[in-house]
């Protein structure tokens, strides 16, 4: 039975998600919660805890080449784990997405759908129940680097990432003997799937875009991009050869996501990355939290999430919010304290970013106790800083993003209605980077063993240096 070419039929049962070993680690985190909080009325602390508890549930990236069945294997891995499967379709035919709504459109006229309304899609729908609760497969996508580091730099991070991969003379071989079932759907092939009855034979149809000319194409533009996005997902990444029964495909697929990743770092990571704005603290955060499965910690985003959750913290926010004021010390400091106090973080570790601003921040987070183990600063020079974010564009249409030097628009149609955020105008831009200047002499002074980078180069280079200070010990400086 080929791979690609049987989504209907499903393979034999298996036992679920490492149900066993879950309910197991579930005890035994349960069991520790309750040791550190002690709460008064632990039944209540108990169910809140379990409604909450979504670490061990599948979070899997499957891509692959077209004909290569990784929508096949996906299906079969949602039924098996339980979990709901995420394509390019069903994220866009969502009823229920305000945002679907404008991609469907360009869905429907086969046109490419920008990598921002894509990745806001994702992030719509994993917030939902079932996705929390259950876990996700995201079929085919990220396609692209840009989409990739869109992806990460939101702090979705999937656990396990396959890739399927076969002899393109293979893939268009299976292309080529498609037909489909206009009735129900189902796929078939001419030589490897053909049915059995008359009446179906004769409705089969071929499918569109399955030409050799088509299918080419198509393989040479996934092979363009895929050399860019697997170095996204190091450590967590498989590749299994589709050029094989479709059932021993899936074996190697569940055994694998059933694995658990071990980190590299030999102890809790309590990162702590400072910066001007526009250095790239964000996307390292979001990739150091990937690989070493650290919370990403941004001071801002609680913030706001504290205001949109209408917390009661947030509804103390909110008014300087409104009035476009610093929110003061005192508040910012028991915001992040319940974040970094909740277990996750304890147990993982974490990357903080967005605080500390000045010295008093960083003496209250010490006197907290949030004593961070190793400490980055990201240099950028002035005028890299303003190039970064001063050119950068937003098409109010469509919601992609653009550079105005390094991602220019297509058209001059697209172009003139490009609009600027206010926060990236150059005045707004030069005095945050003066009131980080004016303090990181002193921030300097206090984290004495902290390691500087040239943020100034490629994203991938400065994760290395900042993985390299991770994994090795801090050097001792010589009095």
């Amino acid at each position: 039975m080929d791979l690609a070419t049987a989504p209907h039929r499903i393979p034999p049962e298996m036992p679920q998600y490492g149900e066993e070993n879950h309910i197991f680690e579930l005890m035994q985190n349960m069991l520790e919660q309750l040791l550190i909080h002690q709460p008064e009325d632990p039944i209540p602390f108990m169910i809140q805890h379990l409604h909450k508890d979504n670490d061990n549930v599948p979070r899997i990236v499957i891509l692959g080449p077209p004909a290569s069945g990784k929508t096949t294997i996906a299906m079969w891995l949602c039924k098996h784990l339980n979990s709901s499967l995420l394509t390019l379709e069903n994220l866009v035919l969502n009823e229920f997405s305000f945002t679907a709504t404008k991609a469907k459109r360009l869905y429907l006229q086969r046109k490419t759908i920008p990598s921002a309304l894509l990745v806001q899609l994702i992030q719509e729908r994993l917030a939902e129940e079932d996705c929390v609760k259950r876990g996700w497969i995201l079929d085919g996508i990220p396609e692209t680097r840009e989409q990739a580091l869109r992806i990460q730099t939101l702090g979705i991070t999937p656990r396990h990432v396959i890739v399927l991969s076969a002899p393109d003379t293979v893939l268009i071989e299976r292309n080529l003997g498609k037909r489909i079932d206009p009735q129900t759907g189902e796929i078939y092939h001419t030589t490897f799937d053909w049915p059995p009855e008359s009446e179906i034979q004769n409705r089969l149809m071929v499918p569109e875009d399955i030409s050799e000319l088509e299918t080419a194409q198509k393989l040479l533009e996934y092979h363009r991009n895929i050399v860019r996005v697997i170095p996204s997902y190091p450590k967590i990444l498989k590749v299994i050869s589709a050029d094989q029964p479709c059932v021993d495909v899936f074996y190697q697929a569940l055994t694998y996501v059933q694995s658990n990743h071990r980190t590299n770092a030999p102890f809790t990571p309590r990162v702590l990355l400072l910066g001007p704005v526009g250095s790239g603290k964000s996307l390292q955060a979001a990739l150091l939290a990937q690989k070493y499965r650290l919370v990403n910690v941004c001071c801002g985003q609680l913030l706001k999430e504290a205001v949109a959750d209408r917390t009661t913290f947030g509804e103390l926010i909110q008014p300087f919010f409104e009035k476009e004021m610093a929110v003061p010390d005192s508040l910012l400091m028991k915001v992040l304290s319940q974040r970094l106090d909740q277990q996750d973080c304890i147990q993982k570790g974490w990357v903080l970013h967005g605080v500390p601003r000045d010295l008093d921040q960083a003496h209250l987070l010490n006197s907290l106790g949030y004593n961070p183990n190793r400490v980055f600063f990201l240099n950028v020079p002035f005028d890299s800083i303003m190039e970064r974010l001063t050119l950068r564009r937003i098409d109010p249409v469509t919601g992609e993003r653009y550079h105005l030097m390094y991602k220019p628009p297509p058209t001059m149609e697209i172009q003139a209605r490009l609009l600027q955020n206010p926060k990236d105008a150059e005045e707004q831009v030069k005095l945050k980077m003066d009131l980080f200047y004016r303090h990181s002499a002193d921030l300097e002074q206090l984290y004495g063993s902290a390691i500087t980078l040239n943020g100034d180069q490629d994203p991938y280079t400065v994760f290395e240096y900042i993985e390299s200070g991770i994994i090795n010990p801090l050097p001792k400086k010589i009095p």
